[in-house]
Formats: C-alpha cells, structure tokens, sequence
C-alpha cells in the first residue's frame, strides 16, 4: 500500500520554494521593465553627430541592441510565466515532482532552477 503514496515536498519545504520563487519573480519582473522600457525609448539622446557613417554604425548598433534586449525580454516573460506555473505546482502540491520520473527533484537543483520540472536524471534522458 505504501507504493500508492505519490513522493512529493512537505508543506514546510514548499513554503520555503514558494519564498524562493516569489523573489525570483520580483526580480524577473524588474529586470522585465527595465528591458522593456530600454527597448521602447527611441534610444534619442541628443547626440545628433555631424559625421554620417558614424550616425549609421550609430543607428546599426542600436538596431542590435534593440533586438537582443526584445529577445531577452522574450526570455524574461517566458521565466516569469515559468515562475508563475511553479507557483501554481506548489498551491496543488505537485512542485518539485519530476514530470518523467515521478520521483522528486533534487532540492538543490529547485534552489537555482525553481520552475525545473524534470530531474536531472529525466533531462539527461532527453539527450
């Protein structure tokens, strides 16, 4: 009968997850604003330069960088989301549970990866 009992996180364990969590999410959703108030401003200021190949590579850089700050904000929404469904994980008691294995993940690797949803062990299986 003991085999009937899914492995999961004790109450205590999960509210020390969703402290982690919650503060990961405060940060991601800082660095969220910051990126995408960088990428909204025109990046206009002031400084007009007289020479225009300079004013090219200028506008070609700021291009770029426009670029690469959507594709982290990107990222940054897809980790906040990611945030957001552990959090709901551990509301109905299933967080820290690999989705492959069923066994628990290792609590170490939920510290650095709180949204992880598979084990070491499931993930090195995908390769």
């Amino acid at each position: 009968m003991a085999g009937d009992i899914k492995a999961r996180y004790s109450d205590s364990d999960l509210a020390m997850f969703k402290e982690i969590i919650l503060e990961k999410m405060e940060k991601a959703k800082k660095d969220l604003e910051l990126l995408q108030s960088s990428y909204k401003n025109d990046g206009n200021n002031g400084t007009d330069d007289t020479s225009p190949t300079f004013k090219a590579f200028e506008e070609g850089s700021e291009t770029m960088s426009k670029e690469a700050n959507t594709q982290l904000a990107i990222r940054q929404e897809k980790f906040v989301r990611d945030l957001k469904n552990a959090l709901l994980r551990i509301e109905n008691k299933t967080y820290g549970v690999c989705r492959v294995t069923g066994k628990l993940i290792n609590p170490e690797r939920l510290k650095l990866v709180p949204h992880a949803t598979l084990s070491i062990e499931a993930k090195n299986m995908q390769k």
